[in-house]
């Protein structure tokens, strides 16, 4: 299958969870024997218009972020000659969406945007975007509801979440840096608080911490451990790379998932794979909760909670519950399976079209 990837930024540019995850999809279908082909700003030096990276044929129709007229205009052409039979588009920024509209159109290929949720205010440019698209793709039932809100039809928004290595899961050696795990960027909606209040009413009982990331509220929440005197049971690691966080996973037996606001739990679902047992605050504008609330796994190994007490009481359940280092239950988010949910959509909507 010939696929166009259309975002104006690459993970080359940027650190985006949504361009993360558009690198991944890209990616992965290339690993598969697909042609792929990302139309994007150029992110190399020299006279090149193309560059191969992981498999992907990165080719650059602007030479500078800022010229994203340029490359609305480049793209309608672009897009034509490849003869693509799937258009896969980034959803930021919302133009690029409607000129890959045109260029797909031409193609008579079906386009499919992948929106992550990224723009807290939908404005009027996004709707427009979303509308032009075959199908909508986001990662979570939460982002799902909020692109229905902007008049699309029920089934033209599918949900495919981010996807982990179980392999590699269980490639990586458990390393018992605690009992406890938290792991996410520490700025002001971290809500770690609720992690350190909840363990701060178990000084009762033997348990050792972890958190793993770092942030502008690092101070503040070791500070806050400080005064509540837990501060000698928690591990502050700072930001780790994916095997780091694989072994500190493997090895802990609960991750607390608190944060004010989550597209996607992704972090979650890496420490679920690897046999944590999850706890999660439920928050209006967090997925995290979808995690576990529908899961085909044993309820018992999920807790979702409203408050610090609840919190702790979860942490002190969990204690009795059996270790594991990899949980089978998540296979269905592993990378093949997800990676074949999104060739379905592909699928249907080249049929759709009477392309397939």
């Amino acid at each position: 299958m010939r696929i166009a990837f259309v975002s104006l930024e690459t993970a080359l540019h940027c650190d985006y969870e949504a361009i993360d995850r558009l690198t991944r999809t890209a990616e992965l279908l290339a690993g598969r024997g697909h042609d792929v082909v990302w139309y994007c700003a150029k992110w190399w030096t020299g006279e090149k218009a193309e560059w191969e990276h992981e498999g992907v044929r990165y080719r650059g129709l602007v030479d500078d972020l800022d010229d994203t007229r340029k490359f609305r205009y480049s793209l309608t052409v672009a897009l034509p000659k490849f003869s693509p039979d799937v258009v896969h588009a980034g959803a930021i920024p919302p133009r690029q969406v409607s000129a890959a509209s045109k260029g797909a159109r031409v193609a008579r290929a079906p386009l499919i945007t992948d929106w992550y949720g990224d723009a807290a205010n939908v404005r009027r440019t996004h709707r427009k975007a979303l509308k032009k698209s075959d199908a909508v793709v986001t990662p979570s039932r939460l982002v799902q509801t909020r692109v229905w809100e902007q008049g699309l039809a029920e089934d033209e928004v599918e949900v495919v979440p981010n996807s982990v290595d179980m392999d590699y899961i269980e490639s990586v050696d458990p390393v018992n840096a605690g009992d406890i795990v938290y792991s996410r960027k520490l700025d002001e909606g971290a809500n770690l608080e609720s992690v350190l209040l909840a363990l701060a009413e178990l000084r009762q009982v033997d348990w050792s911490a972890v958190v793993v990331g770092d942030g502008p509220e690092r101070e503040n929440y070791e500070r806050q451990a400080r005064d509540l005197r837990i501060d000698d049971r928690i591990t502050w690691l700072g930001e780790c790379d994916r095997e780091q966080r694989v072994a500190v996973y493997r090895g802990a037996h609960v991750f607390a998932q608190t944060a004010h606001e989550c597209l996607f739990a992704t972090e979650l679902l890496w420490a679920l794979a690897s046999g944590c047992i999850g706890i999660v605050e439920y928050h209006a504008d967090s997925a995290a909760h979808e995690l576990v609330e529908l899961r085909q796994m044993d309820a018992e190994r999920g807790f979702r909670t409203t408050s610090e007490q609840e919190l702790a009481d979860a942490i002190k359940a969990a204690a009795d519950m059996p270790h594991k280092t990899v949980d089978e239950d998540f296979a269905e988010f592993d990378h093949r399976p997800v990676l074949e949910r999104y060739l379905d959509i592909y699928r249907e909507e080249m049929d759709a079209a009477g392309l397939f």
